[in-house]
Order: structure tokens, then C-alpha cells, then sequence
């Protein structure tokens, strides 16, 4: 367990971590608290997980793939503009400081040509057991744009009903909801109805043809180097 004022950072192409816990003691008091930066090249990281509040993973850059991991946050806890693919993991929101919603991503693609973003694929996303007190009082959201062309999308997901019917939020106004790419595929659970999302243009219900982009073989090449890992992953939708 590393104390609050540690910040495990990986640089290292290539790196894989198996069984490991990454997690930032320092408590919702103390907003921003990373619990691990990630900008390595074809990085992999399986049955691990990451615990914190405010911005718990910061999936810098570069290409990177999540299995069978738990991540717990409050506040923007997936973040970042690498090209990220998360599948079979767990996505736990917690209770956070009182006047605070919960939003699990906020990607912060600026550029349109880039091949970045958040591809949550086959997760659960649901209430981690100290959120219990907030049921009702609390917002909850898929992500929010940090930056105007943000990309995420969720497929094949079991979503909590603890999430808030519209689903997403903006970070500032009306800023990125023409530009920025987040959609929605084929996902069940409570929270998952598509009927009362956001309508901005940026938002997508999203076809098989829309999803298969966002896979682990087509979004971060995943074909051309996961099977050197012993990782398991699934290459489709």
C-alpha cells in the first residue's frame, strides 16, 4: 500500500503487472489523489487493483489494456488520453465528500485525428460498500469531457442503477458536446436505458458496426502484442 503522498508513475514500454494493489490512502479530503499514472506502450495489467477517490487512474497515453481489474473512485477516476481498452473489470464508485457527484471517466482527447480514448467493455459498474448512505443523495455519471473531442464508450456492460438516467455530464457548459464521442452498446442493468441519455450530438447508441472499433483488436492493436503477455483477453464484440 503506498501512503498518500506517493505516486506510483509506470514509463516503461512493454510493462505488465499481475496481482498488484496500487492505491492512494490520502481520503476524499484531499481531491486530486492518484493512485497510479500510466504512459507505457502496450502495457497490461491483470487482476489488479486501484483504490482511491479523486482521479485514482490516470491512464496517461499510449496503448494499454485492463483484465479482471477493480478500480474504486469518486471523482473523475478514470482519466486521461491514452488509448485504453478495460474488460471484465470492476468499476466501484464511493461515497464521496458531501456536495460532490461520482463520474467514473473524464478522457481528455484535444485532438480529432488522434486514435485515443476509454473503451469500457464487459465490466460491472456498480456501488462499492461504503456508498451505501449516498443511495439517492448522490449523482452518479458515465464520464464527462475534460477535454472538447473526449472518447469513451461502454459495451457490453452491466450498469448500476445507481447511475443518473441521463447518464453523462458536462465538465463545463456546453463545451465538447458537439465534438467529443461517447457512446453506448448492447450493456444491461438497471442503469443501462439508452431513453432519457443526454441528447447531444456527440452521444451514440451505438451498432455492432460503431462497437467493433472500440475492441481490443481494432482500438489498440491488441492482437499484435497481448498474446506475448499470457493475459487473457477477448479480441471482439
Amino acid at each position: 500500500m503506498l501512503p498518500f503522498f506517493a505516486i506510483t508513475a509506470v514509463a516503461g514500454d512493454g510493462f505488465l503487472a499481475r496481482d498488484i494493489t496500487f492505491e492512494n490512502t490520502a481520503g476524499p479530503e484531499k481531491h486530486q489523489a492518484v493512485a497510479l499514472r500510466v504512459n507505457a506502450d502496450v502495457s497490461a495489467f491483470y487482476r489488479c487493483s486501484f483504490r482511491g477517490y479523486q482521479d485514482t487512474l490516470y491512464v496517461h497515453s499510449l496503448r494499454q489494456f485492463y483484465r479482471e481489474c477493480d478500480i474504486y473512485g469518486t471523482v473523475d477516476f478514470i482519466f486521461g488520453n491514452a488509448a485504453t481498452v478495460f474488460q471484465a473489470c470492476n468499476i466501484f464508485l464511493r461515497k464521496p465528500m458531501k456536495g460532490q457527484f461520482n463520474v467514473i471517466t473524464a478522457q481528455s482527447r484535444d485532438d480529432p485525428n488522434e486514435n485515443t480514448g476509454i473503451s469500457i467493455q464487459n465490466c460491472t459498474i456498480e456501488a462499492d460498500t461504503d456508498y451505501e448512505g449516498s443511495q439517492g443523495s448522490t449523482k452518479n455519471y458515465l464520464g464527462r469531457p475534460w477535454r472538447i473531442y473526449s472518447q469513451t464508450v461502454y459495451m457490453e456492460s452491466y450498469i448500476g442503477g445507481l447511475i443518473d438516467l441521463a447518464g453523462w455530464t458536462n465538465w463545463s457548459g456546453n463545451r465538447g458536446i458537439d465534438t467529443l464521442y461517447y457512446g453506448e452498446y448492447n450493456n444491461d442493468g438497471p442503469g443501462s436505458a439508452t431513453d432519457n441519455r443526454v441528447s447531444w450530438p456527440g452521444y451514440h447508441v451505438m451498432d455492432y458496426s460503431d462497437a467493433k472499433d472500440f475492441t481490443v483488436s481494432e482500438f489498440i492493436d491488441g492482437n499484435e502484442w497481448l498474446d506475448s503477455t499470457s493475459f487473457p483477453y477477448d479480441d471482439g464484440v
